[in-house]
């Protein structure tokens, strides 16, 4: 018998992009999985809300700094992770939504005289709410039929998210009856990424 010719090796079906966002958002809420998780066996020690409550907010902060660290990275790295902004935008209001479901509901219990006198007697609150009403204005006008839909409304509308990065280093800043300085190391990259919007990328002059 004449050998038979090898198969043509196939090729690997790459996923497609929005696979890859939908997957690497999954990917960001492990750590609140990891959290809630370890609230429910015992391990955030003797309060756990106010452990998985403090933790929300700093991821939730932490993904807002990696999505506006997208575009300079771009501009100035040549590292193109344009792709994976939105699932972090995304991410960031998924973990702040979690931060005031649990501040509002768990802490809280709905109840609205606590809320209220919380709001009027702890500044901190308002910066707080106004940077979630923000990133969730910006989650429902993510999608493409959003962007569509807007058109050129849809570029100025998002870039209120710098404003909430401000409200949001200020709510931290200011959150602590104590002197904590990592609230204002993240204000501090926070008004870095800010200040690259401003500095123009130098135009390489081409060789005659």
């Amino acid at each position: 018998m004449a050998p038979t010719a090898p198969s043509p090796p196939r090729k690997r079906k790459r996923l497609s992009p929005l696979t890859r966002q939908v997957l690497f958002y999954l990917a960001c809420l492990v750590f609140a999985a990891y959290d809630l998780g370890q609230g429910m066996a015992g391990n955030l020690g003797p309060n756990p809300v106010s452990a998985c409550l403090h933790d929300f907010g700093r991821y939730a902060f932490r993904f807002l700094l990696l999505s506006l660290a997208v575009t300079p990275l771009k501009r100035f790295a040549g590292v193109d992770l344009m792709l994976y902004r939105r699932p972090l935008g995304l991410a960031a209001f998924s973990y702040a939504a979690l931060h005031v479901t649990f501040y509002v509901g768990v802490a809280r219990h709905f109840d609205g005289h606590i809320l209220w006198k919380d709001f009027t007697s702890r500044p901190f609150l308002t910066f707080g709410f106004l940077a979630f009403l923000i990133l969730l204005v910006l989650a429902l006008t993510s999608t493409r039929r959003a962007i569509r839909t807007l058109g050129r409304k849809w570029a100025p509308l998002h870039k209120t998210v710098y404003l909430a990065m401000v409200l949001a280093s200020i709510h931290y800043s200011i959150a602590f009856k104590t002197w904590h300085v990592e609230p204002f190391i993240y204000a501090a990259l926070a008004a870095l990424l800010l200040i690259t919007r401003l500095i123009k990328k130098p135009v390489r002059k081409q060789v005659v």
